[in-house]
C-alpha cells in the first residue's frame, strides 16, 4: 500500500486518542494523546522523567514491543500507521520520517564502523553504486560537521557529541519530510548541545523538515519549537505556544520543570584530610602491533579531593572528563600516580585493589548501556552487596528497597527490568546501586543529564545532603555549571586531555583564565537566559 501524499493545508502528522498500555503497570503509560504538527513545524512533548514523552514517540512508528497495547489513530501524511502494513512502515522508518534515539551507544551497532551504519540506511531506501554511497556518506558526516575520516571508526571510539552526529546524518540520510529527535543533547557538554541545536535548526530552515523534539529541558524547548505539550503521568496536561507555556505555565508539572537548582556556589567546607590525589595521569589509546597511532586522550592531569568536598570536572565533549573518570577507577589502563586513602592504587593487583572498590564508587555516564539487561532491578542494586558483604539475602533485598527509596523509586521496581524504566529512571537505579555500599568516594559521571529539572533538584539536594550527613568526596563530571554551582565546591576544566584552570567555583565562573573555559562560562549564561 503505496504512501498518500496529503495536500499542504492539512497536518504532516496527527495523533488522535494515543493511548499505550504494558501488562502490570497501573496505569497506561499514555492515555489518550491528541496534538498536530503541520509541514515544516516544530512541536516539543516535555515532562518529567517517566511522563510518557519517548513511550509516545516510539509507539508513532510502532518501535514498541509486542506486549504493548497501542489504542488510537497515527496520521502521516494521509496515512494511517498504527494499522499499516509492515511494507508501509519500512517506507515511513528512516526514509520519511527520520528518528534520533536518546542513547546513541545503545542505538548504534557497537561492531561495525559507523560509515557502514550510515550506508546502510541509505540503501535501506535509495539505489546507487558503491562509489555514490561512499560520497553521500561523506556530505552526511561533513553536514553534520564530522571528519569524512570518522566513517572508519568503530562507535565506541567517538566522543558522546560525535555519536550524536552520526545518529543525526543516519536519520537526515533520506531527506525525511519529518525527524523524531528524542532527548538529542543529552549528557552533552553546552558547547555541543549548540552545535547539534544549531544543525537541528539549520536542518528546518534549509530542507523544510518538520521536528518532533521530545526533552525536559523548557529551555531547549523554547529555542526550537513553535509549540510545546506538556506530559504528565501520560496524559497531555498543557499545551500551546511555547512562548505562552512557558512564560505563563498553568499545570503544577509545567512549574516544576521550571524549578531552580538550590543556589550556589556552595560554601567550601571544612579542610579534611585528602581522600584522592592524582599526579602525572596520562592515557594512551592505539596499538603499535595494527599499525596503529597512539593517541593521548589524557596528559599529565593532577587533582585533589578532600574528604566531604565536591570537585566538578567540566569540559566540552571529547575532552577527556570520562577518560578520567575510567582511568581513577582502573577501568581503563593509565600511568601515573592515584592516591586513594593513603595507596597508590596503580600499583596494587587486582586482588589488592579490590576491597577498596566499595569505597570508590562510580555512576556511569550511559544507564542503559551499564544496567545488565538480564538482571532485575533487585539483582542490579544488590550485586555489590553480595560481593563486598555477608548479608544473607533477604537482607541484601531489604538495602536494595531502602537505597531505591533514596532515589525515589518505589519498592515495585525491584522486580522489574532495566528496558522498562525511562532514561532518567534508568539513571536513578544507576545511583542507587553506588549508593548501596556506602562509598566514601563517588564519581558521578553525568549522574543528572537524562532527568527533568524537578528530579535534578531532587537528586542535588540528596547529594547535598548524603554528602553532609556522611562525609561523603564526590567527583562530579557535568557539562552543566549550574548543576556545577549547585552540588561542587571547586572546578577543574579539561581541554583536550589536560586541566588548563581550577579553583572554586565562584573564582573560575567569575574570572575565566582560559579561552576554553571562558567559551563554556558564556554558552551557560546564554542558556540561562533562554531558559
Amino acid at each position: 500500500m503505496p504512501l498518500t501524499p496529503m495536500p499542504m493545508t492539512e497536518p504532516l502528522l496527527a495523533v488522535e486518542g494515543l493511548t499505550v498500555a504494558f501488562p502490570g503497570m497501573r496505569r497506561p503509560a499514555v492515555q489518550g494523546l491528541q496534538f498536530s504538527l503541520p509541514p515544516g513545524g516544530s512541536l516539543a512533548l516535555v515532562g518529567e522523567s517517566g511522563s510518557g514523552k519517548s513511550t509516545a514517540a516510539l509507539a508513532l512508528l510502532r518501535l514498541l514491543p509486542s506486549r504493548a497495547k497501542v489504542a488510537g489513530e497515527v496520521y502521516f501524511q494521509g496515512t494511517e500507521l498504527l494499522s499499516a502494513s509492515e511494507s508501509v512502515l519500512c517506507q515511513v522508518r528512516g526514509g520519511k520520517v527520520g528518528m534520533v534515539f536518546q542513547e546513541p551507544m545503545s542505538s548504534l551497532n557497537p561492531v561495525q564502523r559507523v560509515g557502514r551504519q550510515i550506508a546502510e540506511a541509505i540503501l535501506l531506501h535509495q539505489r546507487g553504486s558503491v562509489s555514490w554511497v561512499r560520497q553521500r556518506v561523506e556530505e552526511l558526516l561533513q553536514h553534520v560537521g564530522l571528519a569524512p575520516q570518522l566513517a572508519a571508526s568503530y562507535p565506541h571510539q567517538l566522543s558522546g557529541g560525535q555519536r550524536q552526529r552520526v545518529m543525526l546524518a543516519m536519520a537526515l540520510a533520506n531527506d525525511p519530510a519529518l525527524i523524531i529527535a528524542d532527548e538529542p543533547t543529552t549528557a552533552l557538554d553546552v558547547a555541543t548541545q549548540e552545535s547539534i541545536l544549531q544543525l537541528l535548526l539549520q536542518a528546518r530552515r534549509d530542507l523544510g523538515l518538520a521536528v518532533l523534539f521530545i526533552t525536559h529541558d523548557l529551555g531547549l524547548a523554547r529555542r526550537l519549537a513553535d509549540t510545546v505539550v506538556v506530559l504528565h503521568e501520560g496524559q497531555a496536561v498543557e499545551q500551546g505556544p511555547t512562548a505562552q507555556v512557558l512564560f505563563a505555565p498553568r499545570h503544577p508539572a509545567t512549574q516544576d520543570l521550571l524549578r531552580p537548582l538550590p543556589s550556589g556556589p556552595r560554601e567550601t567546607p571544612p579542610q579534611g584530610r585528602v581522600v584522592l590525589q592524582v599526579q602525572g595521569l596520562r592515557v594512551e589509546v592505539g596499538s603499535r602491533w595494527w599499525r596503529q597511532r597512539r593517541q593521548t586522550l589524557l596528559e599529565d592531569v593532577a587533582l585533589d579531593l578532600c574528604q566531604g568536598e565536591s570537585v566538578a570536572v567540566v569540559g566540552e565533549s571529547g575532552s577527556g572528563k570520562t577518560t578520567l573518570a575510567l582511568a581513577l577507577l582502573r577501568l581503563l589502563p593509565a600511568q601515573g600516580a592515584v592516591v586513594f586513602l593513603g595507596q597508590d592504587i596503580m600499583t596494587l593487583t587486582q586482588r589488592q585493589f579490590r576491597p577498596l572498590r566499595r569505597h570508590l564508587q562510580m555512576v556511569f555516564q550511559d544507564p542503559y548501556a551499564s544496567l545488565n539487561p538480564r538482571m532485575s532491578v533487585a539483582e542490579i542494586v544488590a550485586e555489590g552487596l553480595a560481593v563486598h558483604s555477608t548479608l544473607s539475602a533477604a537482607q541484601q533485598r531489604q538495602r536494595a528497597a531502602e537505597a531505591l527509596a533514596q532515589v525515589d523509586l518505589p519498592p515495585e521496581s525491584l522486580d522489574r527490568f532495566p528496558h522498562e524504566f525511562s532514561g532518567g529512571q534508568r539513571q536513578r537505579i544507576a545511583l542507587a546501586r553506588a549508593l548501596v555500599l556506602e562509598p566514601q568516594v563517588l564519581v558521578l559521571d553525568e549522574p543528572t543529564s537524562a532527568l527533568d529539572r524537578g528530579t535534578q533538584v531532587q537528586i542535588v539536594e540528596l547529594l547535598r545532603d548524603l554528602q553532609e550527613r556522611l562525609h561523603l568526596s564526590m567527583l562530579f563530571i557535568t557539562h552543566d555549571l549550574a548543576l556545577a554551582r549547585a552540588v561542587c565546591h571547586r572546578m577543574v576544566v579539561l581541554h583536550r586531555g589536560r586541566v588548563v584552570e581550577h579553583g572554586s567555583l565562584a573564582q573560575v565562573m567569575a574570572s575565566p583564565q582560559h579561552p576554553a573555559t571562558a567559551m563554556l562560562v558564556r554558552l551557560a549564561q546564554m542558556e540561562d537566559r533562554c531558559g
